[in-house]
C-alpha cells in the first residue's frame, strides 16, 4: 500500500488496496493518512454496499437514513440502513437520491445539529461526463492564516449553524423561511473548533448562509463572518476531486469543508454514503 499526496495542503491517493479486504496494519496506516491529510481518495474499488458499510464503520459508528417518513414499500426496497444515495436519477417521476444536480456551496456536514458527523464517506457509481466535481477546503490552514489580532477576537465567540436550509440552499421539510439568522434553528459552536485526535485548531463555519455569530447585533455578524469567509476556501487551500466509476473518497468534517460543481441534469450520477458519527462520551 502506498501513502502519495495530491497538494501541497491535503488529499492523498491510497494506492494498492482493496477496501473490502482490509487488514488491522493497512486499516490503521489509512486511518493516521486520514488524520494527517484530511481527504483520502481510492481508485478502482468494487464495493457492495455492505463492503461500503463494513469500511466505514471501522471509522466509527455509522448514521442510520431517517425512515419515518418512507411507505413499507419503501422500506422493503432498502438493501443497507447505513448506506445513502447521492444522486439526480429519477425512477417513475421520483427522485432516488438527494441532493439533484444544482451546486451544492461550501458546507460541513450536519454541522447544525450538536454532535456533526466526524466523517463522511463517498463510492461513485455512475459518473457524468463533465460536471459534478467535489472541492474540499483545509480549515487548519485557513485558521493559520488568519491575523493574530482576528484570531484572538474569535477565540471565544460562537456560530449558530442554520438548520432551516440544506447544503443546495433549499428550504428543508418542516421548516418555515426565518426572519433573520438570528431567528434561524441550529445547533451552536465555537467557531475556532481544536481537533478531538490531532489537537490542531481549525475554522468551523459550517455554511455561510443564514449563519449567526451568537451575541453580535446582525450586521456585525454579518461583517465578521464575511471576513473569515475570505479565508476559510482561498484556492490555495483547496483540493478538487474530478470523479471517476470506483473511487472512494474520506474526509475528515471537523478540519475541512466541501462543495460540489452543479452538473446537467439531463446526465446520471449515482454516488453512495456513510456518515460515521461522533462518538458522544457516556
Amino acid at each position: 500500500m502506498q501513502i502519495v499526496p495530491l497538494s501541497d495542503h491535503m488529499g492523498a491517493d491510497i494506492l494498492d488496496v482493496d477496501l473490502a479486504h482490509l487488514n488491522d496494519a493497512d486499516f490503521a496506516r489509512i486511518y493516521q493518512a486520514w488524520l494527517d491529510h484530511l481527504v483520502l481518495r481510492f481508485r478502482g474499488q468494487t464495493l457492495s454496499e455492505d463492503d461500503l458499510q463494513a469500511f466505514s464503520q471501522r471509522f466509527g459508528p455509522l448514521e442510520e437514513m431517517p425512515m419515518g417518513r418512507m411507505s413499507e414499500e419503501m422500506r422493503r426496497k432498502i438493501k443497507n440502513r447505513y448506506v445513502t444515495v447521492i444522486s439526480n436519477i429519477k425512477v417513475d417521476g421520483r427522485p432516488i437520491g438527494g441532493l439533484g444536480n444544482a451546486e451544492a456551496n461550501w458546507h460541513s456536514d450536519m454541522s447544525y445539529i450538536d454532535n456533526p458527523p466526524t466523517a463522511s464517506v463517498l463510492l461513485s457509481v455512475e459518473i457524468p461526463p463533465k460536471g459534478g466535481a467535489t472541492y474540499f477546503s483545509n480549515q487548519y490552514a485557513a485558521y493559520d492564516a488568519l491575523p493574530e489580532a482576528l484570531k484572538q477576537h474569535i477565540a471565544d465567540l460562537t456560530i449558530k449553524h442554520d438548520a432551516a436550509h440544506t447544503s443546495v440552499s433549499e428550504l428543508r421539510p418542516g421548516f418555515e423561511e426565518p426572519q433573520s439568522p438570528i431567528d434561524a434553528p441550529g445547533a451552536v459552536h465555537p467557531i475556532v473548533r481544536t481537533h478531538a485526535e490531532t489537537g490542531r485548531k481549525a475554522l468551523y463555519l459550517g455554511r455561510r448562509e443564514w449563519a449567526y455569530v451568537v451575541g453580535l447585533p446582525v450586521e456585525e455578524s454579518e461583517r465578521l463572518l464575511d471576513e473569515l469567509w475570505s479565508y476559510a476556501a482561498r484556492p490555495e487551500f483547496v483540493w478538487r476531486q474530478d470523479w471517476r466509476v470506483g473511487d472512494v473518497i474520506i474526509w475528515d468534517n471537523r478540519c475541512s469543508l466541501h462543495r460540489r460543481d452543479e452538473f446537467d441534469p439531463a446526465l446520471r450520477r449515482l454516488l453512495r454514503r456513510c456518515q460515521v458519527l461522533a462518538k458522544v462520551a457516556a
